[in-house]
């Protein structure tokens, strides 16, 4: 950051924003393709419009899976029911999936391979990121952000604001006093709405249900607050924006916060490590924080498509480091499994858990199913302080 004390921002959106209802699709498909068969290889993308779905991309698998349903299901689960554009009951799907390049799957495969050993599914780089903002392990913009989505999308379901509909956005503008987060400086909430409800009941109900449970200590008198800017946020969704699987990688990660490889998660089975190997980024880093090693850590792992070790590892503690980082590069490879069969293994990602990761964040939220949100290795970590 340039100074001390400055404004950050970061948004994320509801599971009913196009690009969300796109990145729940393909996960839901990876899911049930995992289910039946742990070894599937995906690579599916989705695209979603006003009453369209196209299913799209690579898979190999031994099982077998109504593409057209899930996607129907997901949709209906999401909220979208009402027939004015874009329904679960009668969206049209049209599917156009191949088979995976057996050039890829020879690289990926056990044995298989010029290296003989489960390679990387594809080149790139990948980031993991850390910090002592909240008791997460995760900057707070984003974080925040996150939750307000989510509250969006609760007081929606339950009942408390019936009127709304599954479309959202938030926007938290955060003031930073000498790095630390001192208070909310703009809240920018967006929230669909259906035609019999006024701007002003709008209004109220949000800033009660949804940015004061959320926003507490750090929201106060001086901060400023927009809710629904236009005046109106009645047509939503697919039909007012088409939606497409990994368009949302900011809001996937970081919020802003740290750097980011251009690869995202939705769709795409473990053996991809634009995957796998961002979630194991993910866990070296909040492991490195928990640990005390350093107060902000950001972690990048790089990869050849075929070949099992990384290219690189470079830590960046941003001045906070107890130890030199070129030390805890060495640590990190001792201590982690960086070869993609080895992040499997550890982080246990052969498991249909990644529906749950396609809406309100990849990172952050310590469920059971997010194992790269354990903190397991910070004890490890330790004894080299």
């Amino acid at each position: 950051m340039p100074n001390n004390n400055y404004i950050f921002t970061s948004e994320s959106v509801t599971e009913g924003h196009p690009d969300k209802v796109a990145d729940q699709i393909s996960d839901a498909i990876l899911d049930q393709l995992i289910t039946q068969d742990k070894y599937s290889h995906t690579g599916i993308e989705t695209l979603v419009t006003t009453g369209l779905v196209v299913v799209a991309g690579e898979i190999r698998t031994k099982g077998y899976v109504d593409i057209a349903k899930i996607a129907r299901q997901t949709i209906k689960n999401i909220g979208y029911t009402a027939h004015d554009g874009f329904c679960g009951d009668d969206v049209g799907v049209i599917v156009a999936v191949d088979e995976q390049s057996a050039d890829i799957a020879q690289g990926v495969d056990k044995g298989s391979g010029k290296y003989k050993q489960q390679g990387a599914g594809d080149q790139g780089l990948m980031f993991g990121f850390a910090c002592r903002e909240t008791k997460q392990l995760m900057p707070i913009s984003i974080l925040m952000s996150h939750q307000m989505a989510a509250r969006l999308s609760t007081v929606r379901k339950n009942k408390t604001m019936p009127y709304l509909r599954p479309d959202g956005k938030i926007e938290l503008a955060v003031q930073y006093d000498h790095k630390k987060p001192k208070r909310l400086d703009t809240i920018v909430v967006a929230a669909q709405h259906n035609e019999k409800i006024s701007a002003k009941k709008i209004e109220a109900d949000i800033l009660k249900y949804v940015i004061k449970p959320i926003a507490k200590k750090y929201l106060d008198s001086k901060t400023r607050i927009f809710i629904n800017a236009t005046g109106r946020f009645v047509k939503g969704g697919p039909p007012a924006d088409a939606g497409l699987t990994g368009r949302k990688i900011i809001v996937d990660t970081y919020g802003g916060h740290g750097a980011h490889g251009g690869g995202c998660f939705s769709g795409k089975d473990p053996s991809k490590v634009d995957r796998s190997a961002s979630y194991m980024a993910r866990y070296i880093a909040k492991n490195i924080v928990a640990a005390q090693l350093a107060n902000r850590c950001e972690v990048q792992i790089a990869y050849v498509i075929g070949v099992a070790d990384p290219v690189s590892i470079l830590v960046d503690t941003k001045g906070t480091g107890k130890l030199d980082n070129r030390h805890l590069e060495k640590i990190i490879r001792k201590e982690f499994p960086l070869t993609p069969a080895g992040i499997i293994k550890h982080l246990n990602l052969l498991r249909p858990i990644y529906l749950k990761t396609a809406a309100y964040g990849h990172f952050g939220r310590e469920l059971p199913e997010f194992s790269w949100e354990r903190k397991d290795m910070a004890s490890k970590l330790k004894k080299y302080l």
